[in-house]
C-alpha cells in the first residue's frame, strides 16, 4: 500500500517566512512572526495536517464569547486585574465583531478534548490582549493564555459548554428556515386543494387524493420535525462550565461559573444555566447526541418530501408529470433544454450528509470514557455542520423550489381517470371478487373502469357517476 508522506509542519508553518520563538512545557518552537497563536497552536498545525478544514466559526464564536463572560466575572470578583480582564475583553469583543478570523487554524480531526483549538483561542485572546496593553504580539506577555484568559477553566469544561452555547445560537436559522418551508408547504396545500389525483402507494396506483392533502402531509411533516428540533434545547441550555478538569471544579469560584453563563446567557438571549450534575456534563454528550438525532429524523422527513417533489415532478412528457417545478439552471451537457430537479437534488444530499454527521456523533459518544469524552471535536464540527448545511438547504430548497411549484392539472385528471384503483369505491356495492375482474379487464384492455361499468351495464349511469366520483373519494366521511 502507497503510504501518503506526511508533512513535517502544518500547511501554515509551511509557508512562512519571518519566524518567533515561542516556548510551551515541551521546549521551544519557532512561530510566524505575524501569527496571534503560540506553541501550542503551533504543534497543532505540525501534528494535524488531516482533513484542511478550520474550526466551524460558529465554535470560535462561543469559545470566545466564554472567554470574555469568563474575564468579567473575575474582574467583579475582584479575581482578575481589572486591566488584564478589560484587555481581554476588548480583545474578545474585536474578535466577535469578525476581527482575526484567520487566527483560528486548528484541524477539527485533533485531540479527542478540544485542547487544541482551545489553546489556539486562549493564545490569539492573550496576543491581541498583550498588543492592547502596549506589549508585544505573542501569548508569552504580560498577558497569559493559561493564568489569564483561562484562568478558573478546563478545556474538559470549556470544549462541550462552547458546542452547546455554538449549537444553540447555530438553531435559530435553521428553526427560521424549517418555519418558512412549512409555511410555504401550507400554502401549495389550500392552493391544490380542489386538484385530485391519483394516490401510490408502493409506486403502484392507489385511490384518489387530492394534491392539498399530499402537500398538506409534507407540511405537517416539516411542523413536526420544528417541535423535535425545539424539545432538545432545554438540554442543550446546560453548560459543563465550573467542573474544570474532572467534575469537581478544582481551582475555580463555587460562583465563577453562575456568574460566567449568566453573562452568556444575557449576551445570547438564550437560556443557558449550568449543569445539574458535572460529572454527567462531562463525561456524556448525550445533549449533543440527541439533537443530532432530531437534525437526524427531519433529514430522513426532508429527504422523503425532496425526493417525492422530484418523482411528482419527473417528465415532462414521460414520467408522472402531476406538478411543475421551477427551472433553474440546464440540466445537460449534452441534451438540449433538459432541466433537472436540482433543489431536491441538493437537499437529498445535505440530508444524506446529515445522516452520516449522526452515525459519526452517535458512535463518538460511546468513548466517553470515565470523566471525558475524547471524541468532542469531530462532535462539535458534525453537529455545526449539520445545524448549518440543514438551514441553508431548507431555506434555498424553499426559495428556489417550493414557493414555484405549480399543479399540473390537465394531467392529474388524465391519470385519475384512467386509474384501475377506481374500482375500489365499487366495492361495497359489487364486492371485491368483480371489482376485481373489471380491473384486470381494463388493464388488459386499455379501457377504463368507468368505460366497462357501462358497458356491461353493471349499474347505472348516474350511480356510476356517483360511485366513480373522484372527488367523493377524497372525503370518505362526507355524508352520503
Amino acid at each position: 500500500m502507497r503510504r501518503v508522506a506526511r508533512p513535517e509542519r502544518g500547511p501554515y508553518m509551511a509557508v512562512m517566512t519571518k519566524t518567533r520563538t515561542e516556548r510551551d512545557s515541551l521546549g521551544a518552537i519557532e512561530v510566524p512572526a505575524e501569527a496571534y497563536w503560540g506553541a501550542q497552536t503551533a504543534r497543532a498545525l505540525a501534528n494535524f495536517p488531516i482533513s484542511g478544514l478550520r474550526p466551524h466559526p460558529a465554535l470560535v464564536q462561543a469559545t470566545v464569547l466564554l472567554k470574555k463572560a469568563a474575564a468579567l466575572a473575575h474582574a467583579e470578583r475582584g479575581d482578575l486585574d481589572r486591566r488584564i480582564a478589560d484587555a481581554i475583553v476588548t480583545a474578545c469583543d474585536e474578535i466577535l465583531g469578525g476581527a482575526l478570523r484567520d487566527q483560528f487554524v486548528v484541524d477539527p480531526y485533533q485531540a479527542g478534548a478540544g485542547t487544541s483549538h482551545h489553546m489556539n483561542v486562549n493564545e490569539v485572546v492573550a496576543s491581541r490582549a498583550n498588543e492592547l496593553l502596549g506589549g508585544p504580539r505573542t501569548p508569552g506577555g504580560e498577558v497569559h493564555p493559561n493564568d489569564h484568559v483561562n484562568k478558573a477553566q478546563s478545556t474538559n469544561d470549556v470544549f462541550p459548554s462552547a458546542m452547546r452555547i455554538a449549537a444553540l445560537e447555530q438553531a435559530q436559522p435553521l428553526l427560521t428556515a424549517m418555519d418558512g418551508l412549512a409555511d410555504s408547504l401550507e400554502e401549495k396545500a389550500r392552493a391544490f386543494h380542489d386538484v385530485i389525483k391519483s394516490g401510490r402507494t408502493h409506486l403502484q396506483d392507489a385511490t384518489p387524493i387530492r394534491l392539498g392533502q399530499e402537500f398538506s402531509g409534507y407540511a405537517s411533516m416539516v411542523d413536526h420535525g420544528l417541535r423535535r428540533l425545539q424539545s432538545v434545547r432545554a438540554h442543550l441550555a446546560e453548560l459543563a462550565l465550573g467542573g474544570t478538569a474532572v467534575g469537581t471544579g478544582i481551582n475555580t469560584h463555587p460562583e465563577f461559573a453562575r456568574r460566567t453563563i449568566a453573562r452568556i446567557a444575557e449576551a445570547t438571549g438564550l437560556p443557558f444555566r449550568e449543569a445539574e450534575n458535572h460529572f454527567e456534563a462531562q463525561g456524556s454528550r448525550d445533549a449533543v447526541v440527541e439533537a443530532s438525532g432530531q437534525l437526524r429524523t427531519v433529514a430522513t422527513s426532508l429527504m422523503k418530501i425532496a425526493n417525492d417533489i422530484r418523482w411528482l415532478g419527473s417528465g415532462p412528457r414521460c414520467g408522472i408529470g402531476e406538478i411543475l417545478i421551477p427551472p433553474t439552471q440546464p440540466g445537460s451537457s449534452i441534451m438540449p433544454g433538459k432541466v433537472n430537479p436540482v433543489m431536491s437534488e441538493m437537499l437529498m444530499m445535505v440530508c444524506a450528509q446529515v445522516i452520516g454527521n449522526d452515525t459519526a456523533i452517535a458512535v463518538s459518544n460511546t468513548h466517553g470514557n470515565f470523566e471525558l469524552n475524547v471524541m468532542m471535536p469531530v462532535m462539535a464540527h458534525n453537529l455545526l455542520q449539520s445545524i448549518e448545511i440543514l438551514a441553508n438547504g431548507v431555506a434555498t430548497f424553499t426559495e428556489r423550489c417550493v414557493r414555484g411549484i405549480e399543479a399540473n392539472r390537465e394531467r392529474c385528471e388524465a391519470l385519475i381517470e384512467g386509474s384501475l384503483a377506481m374500482v375500489t369505491s365499487l366495492v361495497p356495492r359489487l364486492g371485491y371478487d368483480t371489482a376485481a375482474e373489471i380491473a384486470k379487464e381494463a388493464y388488459a384492455t386499455g379501457r377504463t373502469v368507468r368505460q366497462l361499468i357501462l358497458e356491461r351495464g353493471l349499474l347505472s349511469e348516474e350511480e356510476t357517476a356517483r360511485l366513480l366520483d373522484p372527488r367523493r373519494m377524497t372525503e370518505p366521511g362526507r355524508a352520503e
